[in-house]
């Protein structure tokens, strides 16, 4: 479905993120992120446990606003490509041997252009570029390159599946 293409953490609030090659996930987020410890700017009052966002946002954001944030200074977690995340709230998602499923759109903030030290990059994450939540299903371990795969459905997509089904059944039975 999509790939793991970036993975960072950031230890404490406001600190720069750091690029890992493989991030071990536990109840409550990222081992040394700073919102597993409580110690991220809108702790405890947004948490989210993993922050993913599209690497296609990221160029985007590049080409629209010459912004490049490659770099971490989008403040999110995973980096993915070839999967719109969007599409997975309230999905649960296996990423290596870990799983996470989405819960809501994560928009930008005033700090996030603020720790990046760069003007607009709260306009550049916004219409829908910031990527999303997760919280933490199963622990595991994430490395760049993992695949993205869908485990449970959303409610909404498995209720339309299976009313197609029910209706199939209905147009045979006729």
């Amino acid at each position: 479905m999509g790939t793991v293409e970036q993975l960072f953490i950031a230890p404490e609030s406001g600190e720069p993120m750091v690029e890992q090659r493989s991030v071990d996930v536990i109840e409550g987020g990222l081992v040394g992120d700073r919102y597993l410890h409580g110690a991220g700017y809108y702790s405890p009052y947004d948490v989210c446990e993993v922050t993913l966002l599209e690497a296609e946002a990221i160029e985007t954001i590049h080409d629209e606003f010459e912004i490049a944030l490659r770099d971490g200074r989008h403040r999110r977690n995973v980096v993915t490509r070839g999967v719109d995340l969007h599409d997975l709230i309230e999905s649960t998602v296996r990423i290596g041997t870990a799983e996470l499923r989405g819960t809501r759109p994560r928009p930008p903030c005033a700090h996030v252009e603020e720790v990046a030290g760069e003007d607009d990059v709260a306009r550049a994450l916004g219409d829908g570029r910031g990527g999303i939540c997760a919280q933490v299903v199963e622990p595991g371990t994430v490395t760049v390159g993992d695949s993205i795969e869908v485990v449970n459905d959303d409610p909404r997509t498995v209720g339309e599946t299976i009313a197609k089904r029910l209706g199939s059944v209905d147009d045979q039975s006729e």
